[in-house]
């Protein structure tokens, strides 16, 4: 083969990175659209809300999966841009890690040693393992598929990053529901859902973002 052709050959298989923003932004709204109907259909808002949003411990829920769903997404994005460095948002990843960890210390030095494991095991730990999942699934799969308009060196690391926005999004959306509100259910539970989702987008993105 000539030089020449198989720089166009290289060229034509290259993927395009311009409007990778604005796909992938059109596609979290839709993936978000599906997750809300999602949540129409099978769940409704926990009694009080909005206005349980003003309790620091219910607030607290939607800061950190929120937070997490951020850094995940700012980490998708780098990891589909050959080149770009993703050190700095996979440093974000620790800013939901860290709140969590002191919710769970201070709950600890707070509470009576007699409330702890009820608080660990809550009142719905499989409605959260199985619907944060579910919530997350659209989110998940419109969100990989913008980010095939990238080019991953890494398409395993990206589709796990797409995992933990999705995830993160699925927590969130759960949490209107969820009347679940010690942090240790939540480093448990809503932690292994958004494990579930996050290994699932690993093992989908190493195949789906592979180029």
């Amino acid at each position: 083969m000539k030089t020449d052709d198989l720089i166009r050959g290289l060229a034509a298989d290259a993927r395009p990175t311009r409007g990778l923003g604005t796909g992938f932004a059109l596609a979290l709204a839709a993936g978000c659209t599906g997750a809300l109907a999602l949540f129409a259909i099978m769940l409704a808002p926990r009694t009080g809300m909005p206005g349980l949003l003003a309790e620091p411990r219910i607030l607290f829920k939607f800061v950190v999966t929120l937070s997490l769903a951020v850094a995940g997404a700012w980490t998708a994005l780098r990891l589909v841009r050959p080149g770009a460095d993703a050190a700095g948002p996979a440093r974000l990843l620790a800013v939901p890690m860290v709140l969590l960890a002191l919710a769970v210390i201070w709950e600890l030095l707070a509470s009576p040693p007699a409330t702890w494991i009820p608080g660990l095991i809550g009142h719905y730990a499989l409605y959260c393992m199985t619907l944060v999942p579910v919530m997350a699934a659209p989110v998940l799969g419109a969100v990989l598929l913008a980010l095939r308009r990238g080019a991953p060196s890494q398409p395993a690391r990206a589709g796990a990053a797409a995992g933990l926005l999705a995830g993160g999004l699925g927590a969130a959306l759960y949490a209107f529901h969820c009347i679940d509100d010690s942090p240790l259910f939540m480093l448990t539970w809503y932690g292994i859902a958004v494990g579930i989702v996050t290994i699932a987008g690993a093992l989908i993105g190493r195949r789906v973002l592979a180029w």
